[in-house]
């Protein structure tokens, strides 16, 4: 049991050593993107697209973007993510759980992470666990995202289909993860593609990870309503039915009546 243990902390010490070293490499261009123009800062954001693009990996610009992202906060939020938000934020990137005590920065770390994986073009959902969060977190960290380039929106319960495809199409998506599971249900029920709302999934970051995984996982999207249109149909058929079994006896009466 002790050369369990022994293992499981020295594993420990060395995933936090690989973190601490990528997250010096963030730092390493503090100096030189602390002396770039806004404009030259924000152009970084095509460039990085440009990179993917070509074939480099999220992973390969992790270091500049995440870079570019904490230089953005300090200018726009006023906000610096320290060493052990980087380092916070590349475990969220790595699709890990970073436990992080209130208080502490998590929005702000997942500033990092979001930016990054936003910069592939294919929609990344930022996952809390209700709308005034949802919307809250949009529109401070949406001036962040903006800046550096990148369209933000919100998906709420009230909107209709149009909105909600809009918010999907967005770079960065708020939105709880009941709505988000709602939204792949009636995906899933339309008649059309062109009725979906959501694109492909892609990367999520999600708030209250232990609430929503687990604790809420145990309560079911259930997506029901009245009935009114089948029932009617229902005893539309069932008149139907029983006046042409009606007409069917008459006839055969009839016909009865003929033979003898």
């Amino acid at each position: 049991m002790r050369n369990v243990l022994k293992k499981w902390v020295e594993s420990d010490k060395r995933e936090l050593k690989r973190l601490s070293k990528l997250a010096d490499q963030v730092g390493s261009y503090s100096k030189e993107y602390r002396e770039l123009s806004d404009a030259e800062l924000q152009a970084k954001t095509p460039e990085f697209k440009q990179r993917y693009a070509d074939g480099e990996t999220l992973d390969d610009l992790l270091p500049e973007a995440f870079a570019v992202a904490r230089e953005g906060a300090k200018r726009v939020l006023g906000l610096y993510p320290f060493h052990v938000q980087i380092m916070g934020g590349i475990v969220l990137h790595e699709g890990n759980i970073a436990e992080m005590k209130t208080g502490e920065g998590k929005t702000l770390t997942a500033t990092m992470p979001v930016y990054l994986n936003a910069i592939a073009g294919e929609g990344v959902h930022v996952v809390t666990v209700n709308e005034y969060l949802s919307q809250r977190d949009a529109t401070e960290m949406g001036e962040l995202y903006s800046w550096l380039g990148l369209t933000v929106g919100v998906n709420l319960a009230q909107m209709n289909p149009d909105e909600k495809r809009e918010a999907y199409a967005a770079d960065i998506t708020y939105s709880t993860n009941s709505e988000i599971g709602f939204d792949y249900l009636r995906d899933n029920m339309v008649a059309y593609k062109e009725e979906m709302v959501q694109r492909p999934l892609s990367f999520a970051i999600v708030d209250e990870v232990d609430s929503i995984l687990i604790d809420e996982a145990r309560t079911p999207l259930i997506i029901s309503g009245q009935a009114t249109g089948t029932s009617q149909l229902y005893q539309s058929t069932d008149q139907f039915a029983k006046t042409f079994m009606k007409v069917k006896t008459l006839r055969l009466i009839w016909k009865l009546r003929q033979f003898h």
